[in-house]
C-alpha cells in the first residue's frame, strides 16, 4: 500500500516549521513528506535590514533546506495553481518545467508578495525589500548612488542621488531607512568629497503613525530618535508619481530622488486565488485549525490565509507576521498528523510575545511580554530574539559574528554589480505573472494526468 502523501508548499517560517514537525512527529513509512519551494534557503525575513546595511551576510539570514529538512524531499520550483478536485498542485519548476505533484494531504504557506498600487513609475522605478535578491540590490544600489555622487559635478544630479525615500512606516520600513541611513551616514568617512548634510533619508507612510502597533509612547519614541539622526518622516502622506528622478508626494512636493524603496505592506501570494474558495483580502479564508472549508485534506497558514485570532475572540484573524507563521506551521503539522491517525484536531491559539524593532547600532525599541524598553536593554532583547529565532547553530554563530565584526571594524562599501547593468523593478525578484487563472488550473492538471 502507497504511502499518504503530505506536499507542503513554501519556504518560509510556516512552511518550513510545518515540514519540520511533520519529520519529526512521523516515521517514513507513516506519509511521504514533500516541500515545493522555488529556492533552496529558508529567508529570515527580519534581519533583511541588517543585509541590505551589510551588516549580515546572505549566509545569515539564508538558512539551507537541505540543512533544516534532511529527510523532506524538496522540488525545486514554485507553485502555481492548486486543483482541489484532482488533489493535484501545479508547479513550475526553476528550469520553466510544468509538473503534476499529487498529494493527500496538502499545506499551503506560500506566503505573500509586496502589496502594490496603482501609482504611475512605481514599477519601474521602486524597489522592494521583501526577498534576498532585492536586499542585495538595495544594497548595491545605495552603495552606487554614493560612488556617482561623489564623482559628480553637476548639484542638481548630486541632490537626487542622496536622497532616499522609503514608503512605509511599519517594521520593515522604518528598520530599513534606520540601517541604510546609518550606513550611508558612515560613508562620510570614506567618501571625502560627500558632506554629510547632503545625504537625505525619508520615510513617508499615509497612516497618522509610526509603527502603531508599538503603541503611543515606543512609537513616538522610534520617530524622535530617526529624527535626531536625520530622518524626515512624513505621515499622512503617500506617494502619487514617481519618476527616474523625481518622487511627487501627495501633499504636492517634488523629492528629488533616484531611490524609492517600498515596502507599504504586504499581500497574499496569488496562488490562493487558485483554489476558487472564498478569501479575506486575498487570504485564503480557513477555519481555526486550519482546514480549508470545502477542501479536502487542505491546510492553509501565515501569510497566506485568514486564520481565525481566537486570543482576541471578535471575528479578528492573525496578522502576518513571523511569530504567527512560525506557531501555525507547528500547530498546522499537528493537526496533519492528527487527520492522518484519524484523531481530533486542534484549533491555533497563541499567546504575543511582543515587538522588537532593531534601529541599528545602540538604537531600539521593544516591548517583550507588554514591557516597553528602550536604549541598549532593548537592543540586547531584539537581537536576542532573532539568535533565538534563527533555525540552525549556524546561522545564530554566522550572525552573531556578523554583529561583532560590524560593530569593531566598521562598514565597508562594495558593490557586487547585481544587476548592475539595468534596473531592477518589484516584479523581477517576486515573479506574480507566473500563476495560472483557476480555468487554466484544471486544463494543465488534466493535461499533466493523462501524461501521467
Amino acid at each position: 500500500m502507497a504511502r499518504p502523501r503530505i506536499v507542503v508548499v513554501g519556504g518560509g517560517f510556516a512552511a518550513v516549521a510545518c515540514a519540520r514537525r511533520l519529520a519529526r512527529k512521523l516515521s517514513r513509512d507513516e506519509a511521504e513528506i514533500i516541500l515545493v519551494s522555488p529556492f533552496s534557503y529558508s529567508l529570515y525575513l527580519p534581519l533583511l535590514p541588517h543585509l541590505a546595511a551589510g551588516v549580515v551576510t546572505p549566509q545569515s539570514v539564508a538558512v539551507s533546506l537541505r540543512r533544516l529538512l534532511s529527510c523532506v524531499s524538496i522540488v525545486p520550483g514554485g507553485a502555481i495553481g492548486v486543483d482541489t478536485a484532482a488533489k493535484v498542485v501545479v508547479v513550475r519548476k526553476i528550469t520553466d518545467e510544468v509538473v503534476p505533484v499529487h498529494y493527500d494531504y496538502l499545506v499551503l504557506a506560500p506566503g505573500s508578495i509586496t502589496r502594490t498600487f496603482d501609482i504611475p513609475g512605481l514599477d519601474e522605478h521602486a524597489r522592494g525589500m521583501k526577498t534576498l535578491a532585492e536586499a542585495v540590490y538595495v544594497r548595491d544600489h545605495v552603495i552606487a548612488q554614493l560612488d556617482l555622487a561623489a564623482a559628480s559635478q553637476d548639484e542638481a544630479e548630486r541632490a537626487s542621488r542622496l536622497q532616499f525615500v522609503v514608503v512605509g512606516g511599519g517594521y520593515a520600513g522604518t528598520e530599513t531607512a534606520a540601517c541604510l541611513q546609518r550606513l550611508t551616514s558612515a560613508a562620510c568617512r570614506r567618501y571625502p568629497r560627500l558632506d554629510p548634510g547632503l545625504i537625505k533619508w525619508h520615510i513617508v507612510d499615509i497612516a497618522p503613525k509610526l509603527m502603531p502597533e508599538l503603541g503611543d509612547k515606543l512609537g513616538r519614541t522610534a520617530m524622535e530618535l530617526l529624527q535626531r539622526r536625520g530622518v524626515e518622516i512624513s505621515l499622512g502622506v503617500s506617494v502619487q508619481q514617481v519618476t527616474e528622478d523625481t518622487v511627487t508626494l501627495t501633499d504636492g512636493r517634488v523629492l528629488p530622488c533616484r531611490t524609492l524603496i517600498w515596502t507599504a505592506g504586504v499581500a497574499a501570494s496569488p496562488l490562493m486565488a487558485t483554489l476558487e474558495r472564498e478569501t479575506v483580502k486575498g487570504r485564503l479564508l480557513v477555519k481555526a485549525d486550519m482546514t480549508v472549508p470545502g477542501a479536502d485534506g487542505v491546510f492553509a497558514l501565515g501569510d497566506a490565509a485568514a486564520v481565525p485570532d481566537l486570543a482576541k475572540n471578535d471575528g479578528a484573524i492573525c496578522p502576518p507576521t513571523a511569530q504567527h507563521a512560525h506557531r501555525q506551521g507547528k500547530k498546522a503539522a499537528d493537526n496533519v498528523v492528527a487527520a492522518l491517525r484519524g484523531v481530533p484536531l486542534g484549533d491555533y491559539h497563541h499567546h504575543d510575545l511582543g515587538l522588537v524593532v532593531d534601529l541599528g547600532g545602540k538604537d531600539a525599541v521593544s516591548k517583550p511580554l507588554g514591557v516597553e524598553m528602550t536604549g541598549v536593554p532593548a537592543q540586547a532583547v531584539a537581537r536576542g530574539y532573532h539568535l533565538m529565532a534563527l533555525p540552525t547553530g549556524a546561522a545564530k554563530y554566522r550572525t552573531l559574528a556578523n554583529w561583532l565584526l560590524n560593530a569593531t571594524a566598521g562598514d565597508d562599501f562594495v558593490r557586487t554589480g547585481f544587476l548592475a547593468r539595468r534596473p531592477a523593478a518589484l516584479h523581477d525578484f517576486e515573479y506574480t505573472d507566473a500563476y495560472l487563472t483557476p480555468e487554466q488550473v484544471r486544463k494543465h492538471s488534466a493535461a499533466l494526468l493523462a501524461k501521467g
